[in-house]
């Protein structure tokens, strides 16, 4: 069975002001939501493996069971690299993440391989990360598209033209770049 590996950050699942904080081309949130898991399942299959570079959903103790019941409608193994809105106060991951049927305990960065290159996953951008100087591609979020990557990094934010709210792979992310 052939598996894909693919990208996406800041999905901000149920965060109603953030679609005119941005903005976000949708008329209220439930649309926004829907639009996403619809762009996720077109493209993730069942076996495949999503890297979500944080902050996957708002109000996350007032909305627990509707967090739980969009992740559970998501195609694909899901690892969460974790973001600022991923957190308690504490900054401890949030106990409703926590609870999810994550592939693997939640982290804040992460350093894998695919299609050969070693790459570098993290919520927040760095201007230099482990292996930059030898190739290594690094994958943000956070910065809902204002923050121009360096060399070999780039956001894989939702609000990226390219990204246009689906998870993408790491051939169709770094066109061009490498």
């Amino acid at each position: 069975m052939f598996v894909q590996k693919y990208y996406i950050s800041d999905t901000h699942f149920g965060h109603e002001r953030l679609i005119s904080m941005q903005p976000r081309p949708f008329s209220a949130i439930d649309e926004h939501d829907e639009y996403i898991v619809e762009s996720w399942n077109s493209v993730v299959g069942v076996h495949d493996i999503v890297y979500h570079l944080g902050d996957f959903a708002f109000n996350l103790a007032r909305d627990a069971d509707r967090v739980r019941g969009i992740f559970g409608r998501l195609n694909g193994r899901k690892y969460l690299l974790i973001g600022n809105h991923d957190v308690d106060k504490r900054g401890n991951l949030h106990p409703t993440l926590a609870a999810l049927d994550w592939a693997a305990r939640p982290e804040h960065a992460l350093r894998i391989k695919d299609c050969g290159k070693d790459l570098w996953l993290s919520h927040y951008a760095a201007r230099t990360w482990p292996y930059s100087g030898y190739g290594s591609v690094h994958f943000y979020g956070h910065s809902h598209g204002k923050l121009p990557g360096v060399g070999r990094s780039r956001d894989v934010g939702v609000d990226m033209p390219d990204v246009d709210f689906t998870p993408r792979t790491f051939a169709e992310l770094t066109r061009g770049m490498i």
